[in-house]
């Protein structure tokens, strides 16, 4: 799929659940701060680029807590995105972190055009679909 654009977001959410981080330090049950935070992805960038100038973006799954890595329970891949056009993707296989818990991250160099709206989704084999919140990249 050379160009994947907001078609294809919107039938995958019909498809599946999207879910969101939820601040865990509002969250009482520690399983549940765990659940979460250990599935969501999280943008890491600066927030301005240069127009042409490759661009550094990192996207992590998981802050305080490390996920899975076993043949049933992995982060199968992780999509960067700004807005509705995929600009980058990166696969696993179960295993491929070393079979244990850890941090799924992935580094992205892009080349920006325009003002960024970057948002990152991963997926889990267990757990579903997980978004990021948005960030905005100002570019000159």
């Amino acid at each position: 799929m050379s160009k994947v654009d907001g078609t294809y977001i919107k039938e995958l959410q019909k498809l599946q659940k999207i879910n969101r981080y939820q601040d865990i330090s509002e969250v009482e049950k520690e399983a549940k701060k765990d659940y979460i935070d250990r599935h969501s992805a999280f943008v890491h960038c600066d927030n301005s680029a240069k127009k042409g100038e490759k661009f550094k973006v990192k996207v992590q799954v998981g802050d305080a807590y490390l996920h899975p890595d076993d043949f049933d329970h992995y982060i199968a891949w992780v999509q960067l995105w700004n807005g509705e056009n995929m600009l980058a993707e990166s696969t696993f296989t179960a295993g491929a972190l070393g079979g244990a818990p850890s941090q799924v991250e992935v580094d992205f160099h892009i080349v920006p055009t325009r003002k960024m709206k970057l948002t990152a989704m991963a997926f889990c084999t267990k757990h579903g679909l997980w978004q990021s919140d948005e960030v905005v990249v100002e570019v000159s």
